[in-house]
């Protein structure tokens, strides 16, 4: 096994709990093969670990628990295992939830989303797209799954000089299957969804907000309506709106699917959307923001607060009293504290005073590292007009 040296400050990195090392931590000049397992060293030769190694990330190294020499089948089973062991607390009411959230479940660059009887993979490291057919068969020797596919079309693979593929890995080729979401039936299509096919990361954020929802509601973003669905049962009448009409047939198919009459869809973008609405006097007790990511790296976080403060200045104007706000970042480099303050003027610039009723981020199948922010990326609040 190859050994690796690396600066202290590295070194420290590691020892408080992170488990990156990057390029610039390294000693001398390591000849790294990438995907290959390695050791890792400080500068006096005190062994710190294992880790995949890449050959073109700036993250050239990332940390593997336990004395690992080999990510061998066995290997993948017992993780595996033991985050399914986590899920089993954890998550309930559904058939489709996260099964590895890569470093937070000790598989850096592995992502496994569970869809019912399919599982759909993630490898954004050189060292897990080597280990591909390893955790295939460890997924197949765990679950005897009706198929699994791979979603490896994310911009983070070029990092790493992978290219972006997706397909059938084994099993057969899944036909929409129809997942069962908080007692709510949608069908997702895993090969061609956005992110491996559904927003899974906001199942809890849906039942919360549902408990608020009233009176008439918007659901901004609404994809395959995972909101609007969900606010159905305690609104009289729900306006599901996207960009994508592709995205809003799924939201009626899924509304037919479980007999909801008061979602309505419409195809806009929501900024101009909001501005119509506005100018027309139109009103809500209840709006739901859920847009994509504003801030992709840190140099985009100036420009992504002003979009995340326009956009809620925009719904705050069309809120009435005792209306309720849930709004989301899925921004990693936008924090809480961030989303927080664009809110806050927002409000202020909008006359409208709001409280928080409810501070949260991504579901429990999606567990945040405590030593790793990078784990933690979507904020939720759920605020009221006061």
């Amino acid at each position: 096994m190859k050994d690796v040296r690396i600066q202290r400050h590295g070194a420290d990195r590691i020892l408080a709990g992170h488990p990156w090392v990057y390029r610039s931590d390294l000693l001398g000049s390591p000849e790294i093969v990438g995907g290959e397992v390695v050791r890792v060293l400080d500068g006096r030769n005190v062994r710190l670990g294992w880790a995949h190694a890449s050959a073109t990330s700036t993250i050239a190294l990332r940390m593997l628990p336990f004395e690992t020499r080999l990510t061998d089948q066995g290997y993948f089973r017992r993780l595996i295992r033991r985050a399914q062991e986590y899920r089993d607390v954890v998550v309930s009411d559904t058939d489709a939830y996260r099964l590895v959230h890569a470093e937070a479940d000790l598989l850096p660059g592995l992502v496994i989303d569970r869809y019912r009887d399919y599982f759909s993979i993630q490898t954004q490291t050189q060292g897990m797209e080597l280990s591909k057919a390893a955790i295939v068969a460890a997924l197949e020797e765990l679950y005897q799954p009706a198929g699994i596919v791979e979603r490896n079309d994310t911009a983070s693979r070029a990092h790493e000089g992978l290219e972006q593929q997706t397909g059938l890995l084994a099993g057969r080729e899944p036909d929409a299957p129809e997942i069962t979401f908080n007692g709510l039936h949608f069908l997702v299509d895993i090969l061609g969804g956005q992110k491996t096919g559904f927003f899974l990361d906001q199942r809890e954020n849906y039942q919360a907000a549902a408990r608020y929802a009233h009176g008439r509601a918007l659901d901004a973003f609404t994809y395959q309506g995972g909101f609007a669905l969900h606010l159905a049962a305690r609104c009289e009448k729900v306006e599901a709106v996207d960009s994508s009409e592709a995205a809003l047939a799924a939201v009626r198919s899924n509304a037919r699917r479980n007999g909801i009459e008061n979602v309505d869809t419409r195809q806009a973008k929501v900024f101009d959307l909001l501005s119509d609405y506005e100018r027309g006097k139109r009103t809500f007790q209840t709006i739901v923001l859920d847009p994509p990511a504003f801030a992709k790296s840190r140099r985009h976080v100036e420009s992504a607060a002003r979009a995340y403060k326009e956009i809620n200045l925009k719904a705050l104007r069309l809120l009435e009293r005792d209306g309720v706000l849930v709004t989301s970042s899925c921004s990693h480099h936008f924090s809480e504290a961030d989303l927080l303050n664009v809110v806050a003027e927002a409000s202020l610039d909008a006359g409208k005073r709001l409280r928080v009723i409810e501070r949260r981020t991504q579901a429990r199948d999606h567990p945040i590292a405590l030593t790793i922010p990078e784990t933690h990326y979507l904020k939720c609040l759920i605020l009221q007009i006061y």
